[in-house]
């Protein structure tokens, strides 16, 4: 029985102004979602939103996909070129699927379901939200215009807030075996994750990571607090790692977080095997090789 091999990794982002995930709007005024932790409300952006923007990142890369955004249709659409494969297109392999009439499925001796390698949570931001919001003019259109969407303009209200992001992923590199090149272009991806939206969003900002920990573990759970930054871009749970709690030899800490470090704190984890990277894209091309082979 092969050892297990799970990669567990927590990623910060840079801190931007941020209105990219948006739920319904109350009348002219477009609302961010959120969650409440403790006292305060915090916006958030939805694994299914970061998934969206890997597969499209991975299509870019030319990588094979079965699914594609069909962005002319009156309502959320895409469109799959064939009944899934696992075996022939990187996203159904990658991040799973269901095909609820499975009749043809079993036709071609595939299974109907199948889970996602990619586990990840929510978005959480590190700030919380402190009702900002701007206001913008949405011009009439006038004179001899061909159309309107409207017989006014209109000021348009949309909250907003200035944070970082901080989420967590789960790759079990053994699923992954029979197709190590696609995951690590995967973890390559995250490296350079952005055009994350939701709703109608049009705002830029960047999901990559300004900062990352991870463990390559044979544990089945990451034994750390997945969300574990704190307001100021640290990482408490690296103070775990000692010889009676986390092994430092499964560690890797990436970003800014690694070059901002102090000096004895960084001597310390490295004297249990912590390893330490200025870039996290660097870190996540560690990882895949170290998990999936040269």
């Amino acid at each position: 029985m092969p050892s297990l091999k799970n990669l567990f990794c927590t990623v910060l982002t840079h801190a931007a102004p941020s209105s990219n995930y948006r739920g319904e709007s109350e009348e002219n005024r477009t609302i961010i979602q959120k969650i409440t932790k403790g006292d305060h409300e915090y916006a958030v952006i939805s694994p299914e939103s970061m998934r969206n923007a890997l597969r499209d990142i991975l299509a870019q890369r030319e990588l094979p996909t079965n699914r594609t955004r069909l962005l002319d249709e009156d309502q959320l659409a895409v469109e799959f070129k064939d009944f899934p494969n696992a075996e022939t297109y990187a996203d159904d392999f990658l991040f799973g699927y269901l095909v609820a009439d499975n009749k043809e499925m079993k036709k071609q001796k595939r299974p109907a379901k199948r889970d996602s390698v990619l586990r990840m949570n929510m978005a959480v931001a590190l700030s919380p939200y402190r009702f900002d919001a701007t206001f913008h003019q949405s011009p009439l259109n006038a004179g001899k215009s061909p159309w309107k969407n409207s017989t006014t303009s209109a000021l348009l209200h949309r909250e907003v807030s200035h944070t970082a992001y901080q989420f967590p992923f789960a790759l079990n590199l053994n699923d992954c075996a029979s197709k190590p090149q696609w995951a690590k272009a995967l973890l390559a991806a995250i490296g350079e994750l952005s055009n994350v939206a939701g709703s109608h969003a049009r705002s830029y900002f960047e999901m990559a990571p300004r900062s990352l920990v991870a463990r390559l573990t044979p544990s089945l759970v990451c034994g750390f607090d997945t969300y574990g930054f704190d307001p100021a871009g640290g990482f408490v749970d690296l103070g775990r790692i000692n010889e009676a709690d986390l092994p430092g030899k499964e560690f890797v800490v990436a970003g800014a977080l690694a070059r901002e470090m102090s000096d004895g704190e960084k001597r310390r984890l490295g004297a249990q095997g912590v390893q330490f990277f200025d870039s996290p894209q660097t870190a996540l091309k560690h990882l895949s090789t170290a998990g999936l082979g040269a």
